[in-house]
């Protein structure tokens, strides 16, 4: 009889795992914040749209490019097997963290009254932060959920066996 001692990865090796994750989630947001602030200055500076509005169009545009770096280069080894309730929980939680940021852009133009466009894109990095902190959490955790870890190989070996030994399916026409 074969045994095998399995340990648990350290908490040094997870926290290089998290900031590894953060670092990753940290580059796919910086190509978003681009988009997200490039595309708010000329919505609002450009084309003269509203500061809310702008800001709603922009981080839009920036939620669909940081869900295909998210789910295809970043989180691309978790579990995928639910496409349908990974988009849904993806577009709420990036939908809470677009009013978090939208909420706090309002706030600072219409109740304190910064109103240039120096200001307002400093109560847009505000909410930014505030929302990005959020969808990290919220993604990680609810989202892009990891893989659970089997702590028995005996069973994965045999569930192996008996996926190989079932004969393959094709559909005939």
């Amino acid at each position: 009889m074969t045994t095998s001692t399995e340990t648990r990865p350290s908490l040094t090796q997870r926290m290089r795992g998290l900031s590894a994750e953060a670092i990753g989630f940290a580059v796919i947001g910086a190509s978003g914040v681009v988009v997200n602030f490039g595309l708010f200055w000329i919505l609002t500076n450009g084309v003269g749209l509203a500061s809310l509005r702008s800001n709603i169009a922009a981080t839009l545009v920036a939620i669909a490019t940081n869900y295909l770096g998210y789910r295809y280069w970043l989180y691309r080894d978790r579990d995928a097997a639910s496409r349908k309730r990974e988009i849904t929980l993806f577009l709420l939680f990036s939908g809470i963290g677009m009013l978090i940021e939208t909420g706090t852009l309002g706030f600072t133009q219409y109740v304190l009254g910064l109103d240039t466009p120096f200001e307002k894109m400093g109560g847009k990095v505000l909410g930014l932060v505030v929302a990005t902190v959020f969808r990290f959490v919220s993604y990680r955790t609810w989202v892009f959920k990891a893989l659970p870890e089997l702590e028995e190989p005996a069973v994965v070996q045999e569930a192996e066996l008996l996926l190989a030994a079932e004969p393959s399916r094709t559909l005939a026409n």
